[in-house]
């Protein structure tokens, strides 16, 4: 094993030496390999720049504006207010990302990988949202450090209240609610496959916004009720939601933080949707313990949030939201084996985590209150 370790080590430093790239190049094999090294590390390198361009395709409203028609550069560019040759640059980085694609007779046209951005539910708003996160990271080492404040913890400032501080803003508390209810839809979906609903007769969701999820539930499963628990703040949102739904008569509105007190009573399963990676081990240990509490003997607890790779790292979780969750300040993605362990030191058992459809959105982990 130390041998290995050394051989190891020695053959990186042989890598990293200009004079062995410089013959690695003149090789057949060594060149095929150093030409694909050499092009996956550029597109991590370009990866910033492609985000912009996907950035300025959605804010100057291109991706909606071509799915009408296809359009020439130039009347793109007067309908803008883009000089015509810049405007090209930014037409032909869609294309090279697929995007977009350009016609014989030059009109450029939505692809379909552009049309999906479109018909993801709320997406458009997180590629807008995630400019404050690029904000954060034009200095990594210093958000590594944990040194100055960042721009996410001030859009979530809910991560950070605690009893008695005065809660959140109400333009606060309308952002929140806003950018989680578009982006729970999809998260909505993917729990609900993993995690059938037919033995559960009361659903109590703990900071659930304006309740998409719940909505979501409530209406796959006609017999359910449901509790929604969050802040004052978000209630109202929560109200119009159902009420607009005419699902009101089958759910109780809680305001109420979950650091405040025990949790109401009455559900036989309790949902944390994208709740626990927004706040840290001891928030997270105190949540699950009172959880615990409010459910009877049997009750189920449904855990739903991207997970970290952890022993095999992937790009979704253990790239893009472990740096967005340390960028807020407060929180951090954890891998279904450290929730799992967490939720059995709170006394749960059975623990399950099927295997997430789709990473990127969401994982799913579920357990059982002792009966």
């Amino acid at each position: 094993m130390v041998v290995a370790r050394g051989m190891g080590w020695r053959l990186d430093r042989l890598i990293a030496a200009p004079r062995f790239q410089e013959l690695a190049a003149r090789l057949p094999f060594c060149s095929a390999v150093a030409r694909r090294d050499g092009g996956d590390i550029f597109d991590i390198l370009q990866g910033f720049v492609a985000s912009q361009v996907l950035g300025a395709l959605v804010e100057l409203g291109l991706l909606r504006r071509l799915l009408d028609a296809p359009a020439p550069v130039g009347r793109l560019a007067l309908w803008l207010h883009v000089p015509a040759d810049r405007l090209e640059v930014l037409l032909r980085a869609g294309v090279a990302l697929r995007l977009l694609h350009q016609r014989r007779d030059g009109r450029f046209a939505l692809a379909r990988r552009g049309a999906a951005i479109l018909g993801v539910p709320g997406l458009e708003a997180m590629i807008l949202h995630n400019r404050a996160f690029y904000r954060d990271l034009a200095d990594p080492a210093t958000l590594l450090r944990g040194e100055g404040p960042t721009e996410l913890a001030r859009f979530w400032p809910y991560v950070l209240g605690a009893p008695g501080e005065g809660g959140v803003g109400a333009v606060d508390a309308e952002r929140y609610c806003d950018l989680m209810a578009q982006s729970q839809v999809l998260v909505a979906q993917d729990t609900l496959r993993q995690v059938p609903l037919r033995s559960v007769s009361v659903l109590m969701d703990l900071g659930g916004g304006t309740g998409a999820f719940l909505e979501a539930a409530l209406r796959q499963r006609p017999r359910l009720e449901a509790m929604l628990v969050d802040l004052p703040e978000v209630i109202p949102g929560a109200r119009d939601r159902f009420d607009r739904a005419g699902l009101r008569d089958r759910i109780t509105l809680w305001p109420q933080s979950f650091r405040d007190g025990p949790l109401p009573g009455g559900a036989d399963a309790v949902s944390l949707v994208r709740v626990l990676y927004d706040h840290d081990d001891e928030t997270v240990r105190d949540l699950l313990a009172r959880v615990f509490e409010a459910l009877p003997p049997g009750g189920r607890l449904i855990l739903s949030e991207p997970m970290s790779g952890r022993a095999r790292p992937d790009r979704a979780t253990d790239v893009y939201f472990a740096f967005y969750t340390m960028a807020m300040g407060t929180g951090r993605v954890r891998s279904a084996r450290q929730l799992g362990a967490m939720c059995r030191a709170a006394g749960f058992h059975g623990i399950k985590a099927p295997r997430p459809r789709r990473p990127y959105i969401t994982s799913v982990l579920t357990c059982v209150k002792p009966g």
